[in-house]
């Protein structure tokens, strides 16, 4: 195997992993790259605790687990070329014969809208032999697209266990539903848990692309419910495609009506089903959306964001117009879905800004990465981040340098203000705003960010029992 060309990802695998979320697959290191790896692992848990996001600096070795071409290929396939390792790392130690409990994970902000496109992903390393006795981690496929958990929560069909030998790893869609299994056996079981983010939104496919036109994956999870054109339109956005369901089908009167009709049922699947669906019935489709996102349920509000958050250039002129709503979940969402049109919504950021001055924290995180996403015009785009990076509250300010990291050299303006947030109180504010200098790469960012690293320069063997 060619040890530095990335082995990127067959039309079939990024297939089933729109649908599933989640892919299994193995590196190839000796037996004897993973026996030193577990020995250093188990020092220093027994010795130092978990090191949490100081996992990779204090065990240096484990960077060639993502310098390997089978992770590269995986994480440039589902996230693009330029993707990110997150400043979040964390080695999962299981030793307990009772499973954990089913979660999504948090992106440092509860509040946040989850976007069912993927602009995050996480490996899950395991590097022992984990059968299904020394408690992989269980990931419930197709669940990404879920806030609400729609399986068993006890024995639940379908659950795919990460098990194999030394060197399997999951690639998780990041919001999939997943939890730790039973570890029966009662020895150590380490997971190495590590997220990367996409930094530039799609323009070709990013894997090994033969296939035009999606087609669902022949073989299928009986427990997955089917979303026929959510997973459609994925495959077209990862394709570089927005808005691309919007007039792909009749714009026909009853069966938006009946559609809008399913908004009201209990499940989550059926409602998000009726949104997409919508996004590609034409104007029709996408009047009705703009209603349902006045819905007094917040819920069926939410679920029209996603549609119009694919429904391209119609839905813009509506979802400003949303912007003026009194509810702040309403205005929220409306943001969201615009953050989501990109490029196309570029007329709704000098009032996307304002709302930093009139809206709460959590619509103000949502415009943080709206802007990012957005990205145009450049200069207005650049001020409202530089308010967000100044904000009171500190999920408002890491996602602000999340979204100046993702502009790049475009966002040379807010150098001096990343500079200061270097020394911001919250980890990943300073963690973020770092390596947004470094994305930005002037020479004023290059001095600043090299200062920086020296002054924090780490000695990955310095210990409590080791310290000079």
């Amino acid at each position: 195997m060619n040890r530095t060309q990335p082995l990127l990802l067959t039309d079939d695998q990024m297939k089933a992993f729109i649908r599933d979320g989640v892919l299994l697959l193995k590196t190839d290191f000796p037996q004897a790259f993973h026996d030193r790896l577990l020995e250093q692992l188990n020092e220093v848990y027994q010795e130092e605790g978990n090191p949490g996001n100081n996992i990779l600096p204090r065990i240096r070795e484990l960077q060639k687990v993502f310098d390997h071409p089978v992770i590269t290929g995986a994480l440039t396939s589902v996230l693009g070329p330029n993707y990110l390792m997150h400043t979040h790392r964390h080695g999962h130690y299981n030793a307990a014969p009772t499973p954990g409990e089913w979660h999504k994970d948090s992106y440092w902000g509860y509040g946040r809208i989850r976007s069912h496109h993927s602009w995050w992903a996480m490996v899950m390393y395991f590097p022992q032999d984990t059968p299904i006795k020394l408690g992989p981690t269980g990931v419930m496929p197709g669940t990404q697209y879920y806030d609400t958990r729609t399986f068993a929560k006890d024995n639940p069909e379908g659950e795919v266990t990460a098990s194999g030998e030394a060197g399997t790893f999951a690639l998780i869609h990041y919001d999939i539903w997943h939890r730790s299994t039973a570890n029966i056996l009662g020895t150590p079981r380490y997971m190495l848990k590590f997220e990367f983010m996409r930094t530039q939104a799609p323009e070709k496919p990013s894997w090994n692309n033969a296939d035009t036109k999606w087609s669902s994956p022949e073989k299928s999870n009986s427990s997955i419910v089917s979303q026929p054109v959510l997973w459609e339109e994925n495959w077209n956005w990862m394709s570089g495609r927005i808005g691309s369901l919007s007039d792909s089908k009749p714009d026909d009167a009853d069966t938006i009506k009946q559609l809008s009709l399913q908004f009201e049922e209990k499940g989550e699947p059926a409602a998000l089903n009726a949104a997409y669906e919508l996004s590609s019935r034409g104007a029709g489709g996408t009047e009705a959306l703009l209603k349902l996102l006045r819905h007094d349920n917040v819920r069926v509000s939410r679920m029209a964001a996603y549609g119009l958050s694919v429904s391209g250039q119609r839905a813009i002129q509506g979802l400003i117009v949303a912007l003026y709503d009194e509810r702040d979940e309403t205005v929220n969402n409306a943001v969201f879905a615009l953050g989501e049109l990109r490029g196309l919504a570029a007329p709704a950021v000098p009032k996307i800004v304002n709302l930093l001055s009139t809206r709460g924290e959590r619509v103000r995180s949502t415009v943080a990465e709206t802007l990012g996403l957005i990205a145009e015009p450049v200069n207005e785009t650049v001020d409202g981040l530089i308010k967000c990076l100044r904000d009171t509250d500190e999920q408002v300010r890491f996602t602000a340098a999340l979204s100046l990291l993702r502009m790049g050299p475009a966002a040379k303006a807010a150098v001096p203000e990343l500079e200061k947030a270097l020394d911001d109180e919250n980890r990943y504010v300073r963690g973020h705003s770092a390596e947004a200098l470094r994305a930005i790469d002037t020479e004023e960012a290059r001095e600043i960010l090299m200062k920086e690293l020296f002054n924090l320069r780490w000695c990955s063997t310095t210990t409590k029992a080791n310290t000079f």
